[in-house]
């Protein structure tokens, strides 16, 4: 049974069997366009854009060029980015208008980003000069700046209005947002000073004054700061909006906390997806260019693998006058790359929000060697004596006592000071920090464990 609630008057589904999805999928194959309408508008557009992503290619293909079918505005948002940027291609230029004119300025701009050049220029002349004009300055700003994910609907009065002008100016203004928490006060040259939330105008006198009642500006937000600094402003201080000015500090738009939400989360997708070594790979690319994008990845890792190999090699004898040694190199060289990864993922997180700063620096190295030391004698331990048990020799045993230890410590090392040091070099962690990390673990692990076999052999 779907799990359903009431949201707004729309249906909200957690869930769709496949028995609804086939349902649609006919519906589309008869040309039948009111039936998937009128089922859309009983829905949250959230969960009419998940039907959507549920489809296959060419049943969504089909659906948006259906004659009578209009895709809503608001559904289109909810959208991912791949299926959004694949729909765009079916779309015609006065479709992409209509839904334009419907979305606020910043999902406007996420929108214009995945149409060509060609479409672009004659999609923005078919729009109102005022909104062409914000759309095309938006889309002149860095594309991962505050710009590209501020909105330019937003409520400011004067600081000399009081509380009654406030609210009547609200209630007959047509422009505003349709909803908003907080009202922005600006002085004579619209520089944000304060900020009132929309609750106290309503509980405060009306001959107030908005300066009385208002909370002073801490943050101020400029156009060109990278949206993940701004998520981290909203995540270190629990904002729930802030205003984005320009270069003279004028009030030009206002970002919030759902337009952060959104982009915490492509962060975390992105650094996840960079830690594999697989790039914006999205569901809907093809083999070729999934394969293409893992190829540079793999082949850098075939390379380092002989690279590791060269340095196994090198004990060549060592091995030959005790071949158990290569039965129990894997383990030693394993742990390493775990425990560094381990390090890895919680620097390039640490970095990403920027926990991990030149104070703390010096004291989490300290601690990454302690954890070292201390996993390191657990696994130690554990690893000598199964061998001991194994084989029952116990200079082996002393062997991967020896190596554990010092992989253990080296991998944690590495998989803090590799990605400050891509970091410094102003290369993203998130991206060539692991082939680095596992080579260097590998190596260690491999050269400590031959290295003290060849002392005892």
């Amino acid at each position: 049974m779907t799990l359903v609630k009431k949201i707004k008057d729309k249906k909200v589904n957690f869930e769709f069997n496949k028995e609804y999805i086939k349902v649609v999928t006919d519906k589309i194959a008869s040309n039948d366009a009111l039936f998937i309408t009128n089922s859309f508008k009983e829905m949250h557009p959230a969960d009419a854009a998940d039907i959507i992503e549920h489809l296959d290619q060419g049943d969504r293909e089909n659906l948006i060029k259906l004659n009578s079918f209009k895709i809503d505005p608001e559904v289109f948002v909810e959208l991912n980015e791949s299926v959004k940027a694949e729909i765009i291609k079916y779309l015609s230029s006065d479709s992409i208008v209509r839904i334009l004119k419907n979305l606020e300025s910043d999902d406007a701009i996420a929108i214009l980003e995945n149409v060509d050049e060609k479409n672009k220029n004659t999609i923005l002349s078919s729009l109102p000069p005022k909104d062409r004009f914000a759309l095309l300055e938006g889309l002149s700003y860095p594309e991962d700046s505050a710009a590209r994910i501020m909105q330019r609907e937003f409520t400011a009065i004067p600081s000399n209005w009081s509380v009654g002008q406030t609210i009547d100016y609200l209630r007959e203004n047509k422009d505003l947002p349709e909803q908003f928490l907080e009202i922005f006060i600006v002085d004579e040259n619209f520089k944000p000073i304060g900020t009132v939330p929309s609750s106290k105008v309503l509980r405060t006198p009306r001959d107030s004054k908005m300066s009385t009642i208002m909370e002073d500006t801490i943050f101020l937000i400029p156009v060109d700061m990278d949206k993940e600094e701004v998520g981290n402003l909203f995540e270190n201080y629990s904002l729930n909006s802030a205003c984005v000015v320009d270069k003279n500090n004028k009030l030009v738009g206002m970002i919030t906390s759902d337009d952060v939400l959104t982009v915490l989360k492509e962060e975390a997708e992105e650094d996840a997806l960079r830690l594999a070594g697989v790039g914006d790979e999205e569901i809907t690319d093809g083999v070729l260019t999934k394969t293409k994008r893992r190829f540079n990845w793999l082949l850098l890792n075939l390379f380092t693998a002989f690279l590791a190999t060269w340095f196994i090699s090198l004990f060549g004898a060592t091995i030959e006058q005790m071949v158990v040694l290569a039965f129990l190199m894997p383990i030693v060289a394993s742990m390493g790359g775990n425990a560094g990864m381990q390090t890895l993922a919680v620097t390039v997180r640490s970095l990403a929000t920027n926990d991990l700063t030149k104070n703390n620096f010096n004291q989490n190295i300290f601690k990454e060697f302690n954890i070292g030391v201390l996993n390191g004698f657990i696994f130690a331990i554990i690893s000598s004596l199964i061998v001991q048990l194994w084989f029952q020799d116990s200079q082996l045993s002393l062997i991967i006592f020896i190596s554990m230890i010092l992989t253990m410590i080296i991998a944690g090392l590495f998989g803090i000071l590799v990605p400050v040091t891509l970091k410094k070099m102003n290369i993203d962690p998130a991206i060539a920090s692991s082939v680095f990390v596992t080579t260097i673990t590998d190596v260690i692990g491999f050269v400590s464990f031959l290295g003290v076999g060849a002392y005892f052999f």
